[in-house]
């Protein structure tokens, strides 16, 4: 019988999970701080996400003989450290910022890689796609607060972006504590043969896999380059100040991301994870053509909620869609997933470098052909 409260430290890590979405919002404030171009901003997330790329795959052999519940825990505890260097370094420089952001990418690592899978351990029979929706709700709002925080600070406390360190230690510390103290029963096919790294790299044969596994890189690639670059976007076509009210695009972007995800819970409950799929994919399209033709910010905005909850549930909705396709192979495909992650480190990189050699906005061009590639796939059968 699989306890409710034992799933609680579950979305806790969950939201931890959120924390490290905060290289999104950073992006377009270090970029003005620091007078970085397009391309050289893309370092912030580069460094936020290189660590899925190299290693989720082998986290993924690891857990499947150590359990996710360890995996969880060790990625609480590193991305604690990246959060509480630069408190203890004064934030003394970018460079140490930088390490901070790796330490605390690391740690988004380990938590994805364990914590999609997990969720399936304290899900009831059938619910996992709308369980990983829910928990990719609350991972949302992890994100927002990237965005909302800093805003807060500015205009109540007279503060910035750095109060978000010490308030991200303080929560991931009681989520550490809480898992410590709580028992998960994870459930292990006895007659499955423990993966390697020839078994997980083997998956990549299997036609669903790959295409799933490329999705991924590109989804997530494609909502990174949103939450750095709507900042940019307000402040070049609607002259809004990127400090400020600049931030709001990405802050509602986010709103909406979560606003998607708690829905995406309820809809699953009747309608099949690739029916939907197709359905939210053709809605993200819709918002991104909105933005090359938004007259005012008023419809700029509601391209951005488009965006916001279009993109709301392709994570969840390809990764269950594989896992249930072959449950038994579910670290390795875990595994797999959370190293397209890398897609967030290098599709804004490919942005910059568009933005920076044309305009801005041909650089949005990028996450649309993403978003292209995901409505195929969502139509392959």
């Amino acid at each position: 019988m699989k306890n409710k409260k034992n799933a609680l430290p579950i979305f806790l890590a969950f939201l931890a999970m959120g924390f490290g979405d905060v290289v999104g919002p950073l992006t377009s404030q270090l970029q003005n701080e620091y007078a970085l171009s397009n391309l050289a901003a893309g370092m912030v997330t580069f460094m936020g996400f290189i660590m899925f790329g190299v290693l989720s795959v082998p986290l993924g052999i690891y857990q499947d003989r150590k359990g996710k519940k360890h995996v969880l825990q060790l990625g609480l505890m590193a991305a604690l450290l990246g959060l509480v260097l630069p408190i203890f370094g004064h934030y003394s420089s970018f460079l140490l910022l930088l390490f901070a952001l790796l330490l605390l990418g690391t740690g988004a690592t380990l938590l994805q890689v364990a914590g999609n899978p997990i969720m399936r351990d304290v899900s009831p029979e059938g619910k996992f796609a709308r369980n990983l929706s829910f928990g990719q709700f609350v991972k949302a709002i992890g994100s927002l607060s990237g965005a909302l925080i800093p805003l807060l600070a500015a205009k109540y406390w007279g503060m910035d972006w750095k109060l978000l360190f010490p308030i991200y230690s303080l929560l991931v510390a009681i989520t550490l504590i809480y898992l410590l103290f709580t028992k998960v029963e994870e459930e292990k096919d006895e007659k499955a043969v423990p993966a390697t790294l020839k078994s997980c790299l083997g998956l990549l044969k299997n036609p669903l896999v790959a295409t799933m596994v490329l999705g991924i890189f590109l989804y997530v690639g494609a909502e990174v380059s949103m939450s750095a670059k709507l900042p940019n976007y307000l402040a070049q076509k609607f002259n809004f100040d990127i400090k400020t009210l600049g931030l709001w695009g990405t802050l509602f972007f986010f709103i909406a991301l979560m606003t998607g995800r708690f829905l995406g819970g309820v809809v699953l409950n009747w309608m099949p994870p690739r029916h939907f799929l197709i359905f939210t994919t053709f809605i993200s399209l819709l918002g991104l053509f909105g933005l090359f033709i938004a007259p005012n910010p008023v419809l700029g905005f509601v391209s951005i909620a488009s965006i916001g909850l279009g993109f709301a549930n392709i994570f969840p909705l390809i990764f269950s869609i594989t896992v249930d396709a072959m449950p038994e192979r579910s670290n390795e495909i875990s595994g797999l997933m959370v190293t397209a992650i890398i897609g967030g480190a290098f599709v804004p990189v490919v942005f910059g470098f568009v933005a920076d050699a044309f305009s801005l906005m041909a650089g949005f061009i990028v996450p649309v052909l993403c978003m292209v590639y995901i409505l195929y796939l969502s139509l392959k059968k």
